[in-house]
């Protein structure tokens, strides 16, 4: 009963920091897909110096690990360039999610918008559109069904990934676990904190269950 009793204690500061981790994980994967979508109709420009920048980036952030990515930003970053000392923990692992996110998202978006048979794109094209009208018109909203399942996926992956940040001492639920287990000395708190994060995972994978459904009626 007495550990029941102490997690029940725990449970304020636990909630509190879930709503961290879930603030992280909201905003850095929105931001993301915004910047994913230009970075992934950069990758299939024509444009040779757009297309190559675009690549590099993806290139750059999936091939490092984002935890070095996040000691960069928050720590090397302020050493090379004193005017980047980023004072928020919050904005350094939201900037460092975004950029990374983006990246994956960008590779997501570019697949599904090639695996949309090139006729329909001449045919626009034949039709009098031109061919930022017919990637918006008609190559896009096909595409985007196909983007649903995996975004959601990473968005998941986000959500779990997001335990990275308590190497910046930003109090997200990995972070305040951490001091409960230090402060109290037991190790008992890692128990709720498993199950929150199992709870708002099972919660979103549900919805993205439900909304890949519902489109999945329209194909």
């Amino acid at each position: 009963m007495n550990a029941i009793q102490q997690i029940i204690g725990w449970m304020p500061a636990l909630l509190q920091a879930t709503g961290v981790t879930l603030a992280l994980s909201v905003t850095s994967v929105l931001t993301a897909l915004v910047l994913a979508v230009f970075l992934a109709l950069g990758k299939i420009s024509k444009n040779t110096v757009l297309r190559s920048v675009c690549g590099a980036y993806i290139f750059f952030f999936r091939g490092t690990p984002l935890l070095m990515q996040l000691f960069f930003l928050y720590y090397t970053l302020p050493q090379l360039v004193p005017a980047f000392n980023i004072q928020s923990r919050f904005l350094a692992a939201w900037i460092a999610f975004s950029l990374t996110v983006a990246a994956y998202l960008a590779e997501i978006i570019r697949a599904a918008i090639q695996s949309i048979d090139k006729g329909q794109l001449e045919a626009s094209t034949a039709l009098g559109l031109t061919h930022s009208q017919a990637m918006r018109l008609v190559i896009i909203p096909q595409a985007y069904r196909r983007m649903i399942p995996p975004i959601c996926n990473e968005f998941v992956m986000v959500l779990k990934d997001t335990s990275l940040v308590s190497i910046i001492a930003l109090t997200d639920l990995t972070y305040q676990t951490k001091i409960i287990a230090s402060n109290k000395a037991s190790a008992l708190v890692y128990i709720p904190a498993m199950i929150i994060y199992l709870i708002i995972t099972g919660v979103f994978t549900v919805i993205f269950n439900r909304l890949e459904k519902r489109l999945s009626i329209y194909e």
